[in-house]
């Protein structure tokens, strides 16, 4: 039988600035998580990475 992990009360997601970034985000949202602050966006030389803070507002169920 598989153990399940408790979710994280903090998360910073990171990536590509594209549609599936803003997926991920999006999923999170949906499963309870809150935006925390703003996002950030900087350029690696090809392309915008974002990142995002994300948090739990219970942690514990």
């Amino acid at each position: 039988m598989e153990e399940l992990t408790p979710p994280l009360g903090y998360r910073l997601i990171t990536g590509p600035d594209d549609a599936a970034f803003c997926a991920r985000v999006s999923a999170l949202l949906t499963e309870g998580y809150r935006l925390y602050g703003s996002p950030a966006l900087a350029f690696d030389g090809e392309r915008v990475i974002a990142a995002q803070a994300l948090v739990l507002a219970d942690p514990h169920g």
